[in-house]
């Protein structure tokens, strides 16, 4: 019976201790949290910083470097990189670790993956209190280093970091698109190209680049493989034409509008071209960079980062040098349909911090962050590639318009179209746009660029078009990324309620409870308030369920020794 009943009462402290171990996490998993009223030196401090490189050694270099500055200027951090091939990976490892609250203290991300990140665990640390603060905020007076000012941010980059209406994130590195043109090509078809070149120029001279020699080679190359014009990112594609022709898109609270005329009219029109090849994608193709450099595309639109692999001349070529067919590159912004009115999309990773129990472990966090924001990391970051630095102090420092001055000097760490690259975001920060940020936008971002790679495959498949095939594309992509299960969410005025949501009676203003301040911690009326977990519902049933089980041994024992006494005396 012993060791039943120790059994029992073991199962019953593990239940206790899990039970406040839950109850622990909904304080920690808070995303609001102030900011410690002192930087402790003296207590150790680990951290894991997570960001995406793709075996550019010189961006690792700047990730090193910066860790070690750090850890010099503060010897009580110790923080461990861990770097991933790409985004969707870093994307799906933080999603695993956020569920077991195991996730990284930092880490570099987008706005879309940060809204999922805060509807899985609000433990993504709201930034509002910390940007703002005079001791550790940015530019802040206890710093050990020179941290740029709100002020001196680009307000556009910052901009973008906004989610539920509080900053969620800061800015890291800025690109947009840009049109690479085979500037050569052009030309040998007759045409001069514009400052801002528009749609229906692409698909003109597209179209005239495939004419094909008698012994089947393209008269504009003498080679047996002509695309004329590859778009690497067809998401970004999809999404910035319906920008340009103001059509439907989604709502800010995540509607899904996605599917409408406009977009049925863009369908239709890229249907023939990709019919007869003179439009693919990265999916379909590969890089569009390979095939210009082999001059084998005319047109290709690619990230303003991706220029060091772009041009006969690039410092990081893919292809084989025998491949290469040397041409004169131009760099023009993407295409228009209102070449007055230029638009563009802005993209570039930016870096959020996770919140733990530690205050002392999130201000070291804070810190770091800021710290990548410093003119020594912003330029040795932005000058690895066509990136453009978050900051208007780095922007403007005498460095970086040194480095800029020397634009073309060599085909390394001043490469022309790298540099142009920069300058063509900078000239046109104020044409960029982003697209609204919620839990689902991924998968919406995912449909947008579906799209176009369905309509791409049934062209060069022979399918026909109709309105049939639009209806099977738009059912295809929308079940494949799941759209119907977005919820919208639903928003309302101080003072107003949903309809689904009953009217909360108000305590009169002296049974208020006052703000208690803790870190982290939500108010007696919040946590009443919320749903308790299943785990912990579960719990509190089995803990007087145990009770029961022991109190039935214990009844058990005391009859049993009664009866044994009954026997002695017989």
């Amino acid at each position: 019976m012993k060791p039943i009943k120790t059994v029992l009462v073991s199962l019953m402290l593990a239940a206790a201790l899990m039970l406040l171990s839950g109850c622990h996490v909904l304080r920690i998993g808070s995303d609001y949290m102030e900011v410690p009223a002192a930087y402790d030196a003296t207590q150790p401090v680990e951290l894991t910083f997570w960001a995406k490189n793709d075996t550019n050694k010189v961006q690792t270099a700047v990730y090193t470097h910066a860790i070690e500055t750090f850890e010099e200027l503060y010897p009580n951090v110790k923080i461990n990189l861990k770097l991933f091939a790409d985004y969707g990976r870093l994307f799906e490892d933080v999603i695993a670790n956020t569920r077991t609250n195991t996730q990284p203290n930092i880490c570099i991300t987008y706005p879309d993956h940060i809204a999922t990140y805060m509807s899985e665990s609000h433990a993504v640390l709201q930034m509002d209190n910390w940007i703002r603060d005079s001791r550790y905020g940015l530019g802040g007076s206890e710093l050990l280093f020179d941290s740029p000012k709100e002020a001196e941010m680009v307000p556009e980059f910052m901009q973008e970091c906004v989610l539920e209406d509080h900053y969620y994130a800061l800015p890291y590195m800025r690109s947009t698109e840009a049109l690479y043109v085979n500037l050569d090509m052009v030309e040998q078809l007759g045409y001069e190209l514009p400052e801002v070149v528009t749609w229906d120029f692409i698909w003109e001279v597209s179209e005239k680049a495939l004419e094909k020699n008698a012994d089947g080679t393209y008269k504009i190359n003498g080679q047996t493989t002509m695309i004329p014009f590859i778009y690497k990112s067809t998401d970004n594609m999809m999404i910035t034409m319906l920008k340009q022709l103001d059509a439907p898109y989604s709502t800010e609270d995540g509607k899904v509008l996605i599917f409408n005329d406009t977009t049925t009219e863009l369908l239709k029109e890229i249907y023939p071209h990709a019919k007869n090849n003179a439009f693919s994608t990265f999916a379909i193709s590969s890089y569009p960079g390979n095939f210009l450099n082999a001059g084998q595309c005319i047109f290709a639109i690619d990230s303003t980062a991706g220029a060091t692999w772009m041009g006969s001349d690039a410092p990081l070529l893919d292809i084989h040098e025998e491949q290469i067919k040397p041409f004169r590159i131009a760099l023009r912004p993407i295409p228009q349909f209102d070449p007055e009115h230029p638009q563009m999309i802005s993209q570039g990773p930016s870096i959020c911090i996770f919140a733990k129990q530690n205050p002392q472990e999130v201000l070291a966090s804070w810190l770091f962050v800021q710290y990548l924001l410093t003119n020594e990391v912003q330029l040795g970051y932005a000058e690895t590639e066509g990136y453009v630095p978050v900051t208007l102090k780095a922007q403007q420092s005498e460095a970086y318009q040194e480095y800029l001055s020397r634009k073309g000097e060599d085909n390394d760490e001043h490469y022309i179209v790298k540099i142009e690259a920069s300058e063509l975001l900078m000239n046109h920060t104020e044409d960029t746009f982003v697209t609204p940020v919620f839990n689902g936008s991924a998968n919406l971002r995912n449909a947008a660029g579906l799209l176009i790679e369905e309509i791409t495959k049934n062209a060069r498949r022979g399918k026909e078009l109709n309105d049939q095939l639009i209806t099977d594309i738009y059912q295809k992509v929308s079940k494949e990324e799941r759209l119907d299960e977005i919820e919208v969410k639903k928003k309302t005025e101080p003072g107003e309620h949903t309809d689904d949501e009953p009217e909360e009676e108000q305590p009169a203003e002296e049974e208020k409870q006052e703000d208690t301040g803790a870190t982290g911690a939500a108010s007696a009326r919040d946590l009443t308030n919320q749903e308790l977990p299943t785990a912990s519902k579960a719990l509190l049933i089995s803990v007087p369920a145990v009770w029961a089980v022991i109190g039935g041994f214990s009844v058990r024992d005391i009859l049993k020794n009664r009866k044994d006494k009954k026997k002695q005396g017989k």
